[in-house]
């Protein structure tokens, strides 16, 4: 089953999809979500975000700065402050 993945700044929703899994800054390190994870909250470090579309795919690399990560019955919602394009 896919894993459900928002990105979301103060601006705008920056993206909203289903993916494999997604590595996040984690400000206490990074860390891994996969379908079915634990809910959780994390503050977010300033880094990259790695966004795996398919198990065995190259990751999307998207930059952040900043903010929060939650996994939830709904999947991943990351809140950053900044993103960059």
């Amino acid at each position: 089953m896919p894993l459900h993945f928002e990105l979301v700044t103060p601006a705008k929703l920056v993206r909203s999809e289903d993916v494999h899994m997604v590595e996040v800054p984690g400000s206490e390190g990074a860390f891994g979500v996969l379908e079915g994870h634990a809910p959780f909250m994390s503050t977010i470090a300033d880094g990259q975000m790695r966004v795996y579309k398919t198990a065995n795919a190259a990751p999307e690399i998207i930059t952040v700065s900043g903010g929060f990560a939650e996994v939830g019955d709904n999947g991943l919602t990351v809140l950053a402050e900044h993103v960059e394009d």
